[in-house]
């Protein structure tokens, strides 16, 4: 019985380390924006004014 303890407080401890890893590295990926100059869904200035 003791052997099935010490198993599952293991698996925890992994699935606890890998959820905080991940969490982890998902805040620290960097979003980039394209520049509205790129942008070609937005229309020209020049066609709007005319």
């Amino acid at each position: 019985m003791i052997t099935i303890m010490i198993i599952s407080v293991v698996i925890i401890a992994v699935v606890i380390a890998l959820s905080v890893f991940t969490v982890n590295k998902g805040y620290a990926f960097k979003h980039t924006i394209d520049p509205l100059e790129n942008n070609p869904h937005l229309p020209k200035d020049d066609e709007s004014k005319q």
